[in-house]
């Protein structure tokens, strides 16, 4: 069924039932339901290439994906990409993602915005002084940045989790239970959910005049096999830490295997807290002893930068410039009090 047919089945003009699908705010409520329900039952899907004509939207939503030899893939981007891509669907919105040399994704992401094969960008794996959110805010294109970029002046729309907080929070059960001794297993050093989160915990630290030291600091790719080897290095300090703080649950399936080859109890020898991003195949409370995690979803998250994104590109709607997300702090058994 093409355009013509479907507004000869409603005895709607094709402009009216084109504007219906198109979210503009001047269709009352009655007709666009009353066309989406068409749509529905018929089964009509819109022709990209007039529609664009029409409406000069391409109806995408545009990425750049880092990709080189060596670059590692991410779960938990693809459990972003998941949220994102369900909102997309509902909208009948598009993709484009560019693979770029990770050196070089100011330029991948300038070339993607001016293509016109976008009407809307976002950014991910944000930095401290991240250097694409200048040349980015220097364009026309709408955007939204997942994550803020430590250092830089908040002037951008962003949607991102209170991590200064969330790991605050942990750190203070932590030490509500008596622990002195604290590591912090953390993403890569350069990246600012990975920055905050330190500056949490060293701010809950300092409150009861403690430090935490460079050597219960690791940063590295966040997956099981780091938090193997994080975990056995911090285990070999003498007078080892016995409240271990990781930023995912995956560094904290790693981190859990080398606890328990040294023979160790979690929560009675080693306290951990991880963060959870609600990741559907490594579910906290069904680990052998559950997780005490700060919890936030991602999913939620690419919905919501869907959402946002979409409704800018179509006019309608509003939602806030900048969300900041409090992540909720779940206690199980993998907190106890400090050995004696």
């Amino acid at each position: 069924m093409n355009l013509k047919q479907l507004s000869q089945l409603l005895g709607l003009s094709q402009t009216t039932v084109s504007r219906a699908l198109n979210g503009y705010p001047e269709v009352n409520r009655e007709t666009r339901e009353r066309v989406l329900q068409a749509v529905r039952e018929t089964g009509y899907r819109p022709n990209k290439a007039a529609q664009r004509l029409a409406t000069g939207k391409a109806g995408s939503i545009g990425l750049v994906m880092p990709t080189a030899s060596g670059h590692p893939s991410d779960v938990h981007f693809g459990e972003f990409l998941a949220g994102l891509g369900d909102e997309a669907v509902r909208h009948d919105f598009h993709f484009v993602m560019t693979p770029a040399d990770p050196e070089d994704e100011v330029g991948a992401l300038k070339r993607l915005a001016v293509s016109g094969n976008v009407d809307a960008l976002f950014l991910s794996y944000m930095r401290g002084h991240d250097p694409r959110l200048e040349m980015l805010k220097s364009l026309s294109i709408p955007f939204i940045v997942h994550g803020r970029s430590f250092g830089t002046e908040p002037d951008y729309p962003y949607l991102d989790i209170d991590n200064e907080g969330a790991f605050y929070d942990a750190t203070k059960l932590l030490l509500q239970l008596g622990h002195t001794r604290f590591a912090l297993m953390n993403g890569p050093e350069p990246l600012d959910f990975a920055i905050r989160r330190k500056n949490g915990v060293a701010a809950a630290l300092a409150e009861r005049g403690l430090s935490l030291s460079q050597r219960c600091v690791s940063n590295s790719m966040m997956t099981d096999e780091e938090g193997t080897l994080a975990m056995e290095r911090f285990l070999d300090i003498p007078d080892r830490p016995t409240a271990i703080l990781c930023s995912s649950t995956v560094l904290a399936l790693g981190a859990i295997r080398a606890t328990s080859q040294a023979g160790l109890r979690l929560g009675e020898d080693i306290s951990l807290i991880a963060h959870d991003d609600v990741l559907p195949l490594l579910k906290p409370e069904n680990f052998s002893v559950p997780l005490t995690t700060t919890r936030s979803s991602l999913r939620a998250a690419g919905v919501r930068i869907a959402q946002r994104l979409i409704s800018n590109v179509k006019n309608v709607g509003a939602y806030p410039q900048q969300e900041l997300w409090k992540a909720e702090l779940i206690v199980r058994a993998s907190t106890g009090a400090a050995p004696g």
